[in-house]
C-alpha cells in the first residue's frame, strides 16, 4: 500500500494527537491531592481537540501544498513536547497531576526541566499546539486556539504559582526569582 504524500501532514497530526490522548490516559501512581480548580484542564483539551481537529479540517478545506521546512520543524515541536513532558512527569513523581494539586508530603522538584523553566508541562503544551500548526499549515486553527490558550495559560499559572507560594514560601520565592517561569531561555548550565 503506498500512502500518498500529501496525505502525510494530515496522519503525522494524527498519530501525534493518538500519542497524546494515549499519554493523557496513562495511568500513574501518583498520591491524591484536593483540586484547586477544574475549568483550565478542560479548556487545554479543548484547545488540543481544537489544534488537531481544527487543523485537520482547515488542511482538508485548504489543501496547501506541503512545506517540508515547515513540517520538519511542527515535527521537531512535537517530539521535543513529549520529550519534555515525559522528562517532567518523571521528575515530578508521584506528585504528578494534571491539575493543580498540593498534597501531604508535597516536594518542592527542581530537577530535570525544572532546573531550566518554573513550569515545563506548559511550555511543552505551548510547543504540542504549534506543532502540529506548522506540520498542517493551519493558521486559523492556530489563532482561535491562541485566543483561547494564552488567557487560559495565563490564570492557570496565577493558580499554580499562588499554590505553590503559599506551600513552599520563600524555598519558592528564591528559586522563582532565578528561573524562568515558562520560557527556557537560559539555555546552558549555570
Amino acid at each position: 500500500m503506498n500512502l500518498d504524500p500529501h496525505y502525510l501532514p494530515a496522519a503525522a497530526v494524527a498519530l501525534i494527537w493518538l500519542e497524546r490522548m494515549r499519554e493523557v490516559a496513562t495511568k500513574r501512581e501518583t498520591v491524591p491531592g484536593k483540586r484547586r480548580e477544574v475549568l483550565t484542564f478542560t479548556l487545554f483539551m479543548v484547545c488540543g481537540a481544537l489544534i488537531f481537529l481544527g487543523g485537520i479540517a482547515e488542511w482538508l478545506l485548504r489543501r496547501p501544498p506541503t512545506n517540508w521546512w515547515l513540517f520538519a520543524i511542527g515535527a521537531a515541536l512535537a517530539v521535543a513536547s513529549f520529550v519534555i513532558r515525559r522528562k517532567s512527569i518523571a521528575a515530578l513523581g508521584r506528585f504528578w497531576s494534571l491539575h493543580v494539586e498540593m498534597r501531604e508530603g508535597h516536594e518542592f522538584v527542581r530537577t530535570g526541566p525544572f532546573s531550566r523553566v518554573r513550569h515545563p508541562v506548559y511550555f511543552s503544551m505551548i510547543l504540542e499546539l504549534i506543532g502540529p500548526a506548522l506540520i498542517l499549515q493551519a493558521w486559523m486553527a492556530l489563532a482561535v486556539v491562541a485566543a483561547i490558550f494564552i488567557p487560559t495559560l495565563w490564570w492557570r499559572l496565577r493558580i499554580e504559582e499562588e499554590a505553590l507560594i503559599e506551600k513552599f514560601g520563600a524555598a519558592y520565592l528564591e528559586y522563582s526569582a532565578t528561573t524562568p517561569m515558562l520560557l527556557p531561555w537560559r539555555i546552558l548550565p549555570r
